[in-house]
């Protein structure tokens, strides 16, 4: 089934589409009418990916920093456009003063130094 979506998705070449014709597989029931895609649907595939992987890391802005090896600013930046795409109007905040654990995560990975951290903590 993935398979298909993504043959489907080449072939449109992610241009909008309307589904005539739905079959229920169970029954094979035929419907006909004019449905639009759910919005998810409607993604690119590979926010259709993105967002799969950002629903599987449960959320976590970290594993989608190791996942995709980008910055925390990239994924909120990359969640707000898809937030925009899907109408949804919340805006994601891409500089926010960073928290106490992910400040320690950073001064961990050694992305900043003991002073630093010190400083930020301070905030």
């Amino acid at each position: 089934m993935n398979q298909d979506w993504k043959e489907l998705t080449a072939l449109t070449g992610g241009a909008p589409i309307t589904v005539e014709r739905v079959r229920l597989r169970s029954s094979s029931i035929c419907i006909e009418g004019s449905f639009d895609l759910p919005e998810l649907a409607q993604l690119s595939l590979e926010d259709q990916v993105f967002i799969t992987q950002f629903l599987q890391s449960h959320g976590s802005i970290k594993e989608m920093e190791r996942l995709f090896a980008v910055s925390y600013p990239t994924i909120k930046s990359r969640l707000n456009k898809i937030c925009e795409r899907l109408g949804l109007g919340l805006a994601v905040e891409t500089n926010p003063s960073p928290g106490k654990s992910e400040i320690l995560d950073r001064l961990e990975r050694g992305e900043i130094t003991a002073d630093q951290a010190l400083e930020a903590l301070r905030k």
